[in-house]
């Protein structure tokens, strides 16, 4: 995993650092320690009698990996060398997912020698097995999830953001199921969330809730689809919802959620004043799930404000007072309200206080459809005619220029000639001289 540190370089043979390691776990559990004395008569030594001829490096590996857990009370500047030898040692064996595992689960433990830098070692060296794994070891799914876990606890996930750049292939790789996927996709959504990542946290919900789709009535795609739908809302940057609209999973709550049904579809096309009409209607559904109705009342009145100015495309300004009155606010505060706008990214345009108007230089349509197409043909039929009027008039200026190009090319051609005959005639008179 980019980012991580690397394996160090460890010189020796599988049978000269195992035994170097078990020695050091001896050490560290005591005097009642048998590591060394339990792998010694399994390591091939030809100058020793009673000596196997080749090393059994998984009996090896199994009494080292099963005496590790010690390493996490080891001074802290041994342990990570410690964990990386035995890391080098699991690597060499034919199957190491399951010694893998175990280190895992030490790793999840705390590392009492280093109460204060406890998770920042652990992450080092499940980066330091994360990189030793072959790119497409599906084991790199149980250490990336522990990886997410403790970065949760940290609440430092913009150093793990650049890295998930190739999650997607990295599930491509391990070929993880649709299960898999979600839990994974989920696991960086919250984590994203904890550290107050609301984009990468919805982000990854979205990426977890596609993996839905071939069962959208699910109970668990039901589930997800209002986790996704109330953080979209809850979201004070998110305007377009057509990436929820667009799915199956989310269409079928108009049957089994049809209160929540009702509001996504209050904030993909309608107003603030649909919004009151909602909230009379259903006036502690904010309340009863913890909506907060600030951010959507202000989320509502910059959409309207938004949807104002695309359906003012033919005049291309908006009077104060209609803002005014489509916002539900003060006439002293639709500046505001228009600068917020124009920040969010949902217009473009001019205040004029001369004019108490607004003037659209771009709007964004919050859905787009059949009027909206109709209205697109409209405007290319109009930029066709009048592309048609400047290539008459090109042409016509053209055909002019002809002309006098033409007219002029005649007469210098005669007066040219004339001088010819003048040179001539000049010529002449020389020679009569």
């Amino acid at each position: 995993m980019p980012g991580f540190p690397r394996l160090s370089l460890v010189e020796g043979s599988f049978e000269e650092l195992a035994l170097e390691l078990a020695t050091y776990l001896d050490q560290q559990k005591g005097e009642e320690s048998d590591v060394l004395s339990t792998i010694t008569p399994k390591i091939a030594d030809p100058e020793q009698e009673g000596r196997p001829a080749e090393t059994d490096k998984d009996a090896v590996l199994e009494s080292l990996v099963g005496a590790s857990d010690v390493l996490n009370s080891a001074p802290e500047k041994e342990l990570q060398a410690a964990y990386n030898l035995l890391i080098h040692l699991i690597s060499q064996s034919e199957d190491p997912d399951n010694y893998i595992r175990s280190i895992c689960l030490n790793l999840r433990k705390p590392i009492t020698s280093s109460p204060a830098n406890n998770t920042g070692i652990a992450l080092s060296i499940l980066g330091t097995i994360f990189n030793t794994l072959d790119p497409d070891d599906s084991t790199r799914y149980n250490v990336l999830t522990l990886i997410i876990e403790l970065v949760k606890k940290t609440g430092n996930f913009e150093t793990l953001e650049p890295q998930l750049e190739t999650l997607d292939k990295w599930i491509a790789d391990w070929e993880l199921e649709p299960k898999d996927q979600r839990r994974l996709f989920t696991a960086v959504s919250d984590t994203a969330a904890a550290a107050s990542n609301p984009d990468a946290s919805y982000r990854y919900l979205l990426k977890a809730l596609l993996t839905l789709q071939s069962e959208p009535s699910s109970p668990e795609a039901r589930d997800l689809s209002l986790r996704a739908l109330k953080a979209a809302l809850q979201h004070d940057k998110h305007f377009d919802f057509q990436d929820l609209t667009s799915l199956d999973s989310i269409q079928a709550l108009r049957k089994s959620d049809e209160v929540w049904y009702d509001l996504l579809e209050l904030y993909s096309s309608d107003t603030y004043t649909d919004l009151q009409d909602f909230k009379e209607s259903n006036d502690d559904f904010f309340t009863a799930n913890s909506l907060s109705e600030e951010t959507l009342d202000r989320k509502m009145r910059l959409l309207t404000l938004a949807s104002s100015a695309a359906h003012a495309s033919q005049t291309r300004t908006l009077p104060y007072a209609q803002i005014a009155k489509a916002l539900q606010i003060p006439s002293e505060d639709v500046e505001m309200w228009v600068i917020d706008c124009i920040r969010s990214g949902l217009v473009e345009g001019k205040l004029s206080q001369q004019k108490q108007e607004f003037l659209i230089h771009r709007s964004t349509y919050r859905s787009f459809g059949e009027n909206q197409w109709r209205e697109v043909a409209s405007r290319l039929e109009n930029w066709k005619s009048s592309l048609v009027n400047v290539l008459a008039v090109i042409r016509q200026q053209k055909e002019e220029f002809e002309r006098e190009k033409g007219h002029d090319g005649h007469g210098s051609g005669g007066g040219f000639r004339r001088g010819m005959g003048g040179m001539q005639r000049g010529g002449a008179g020389i020679e009569v001289d």
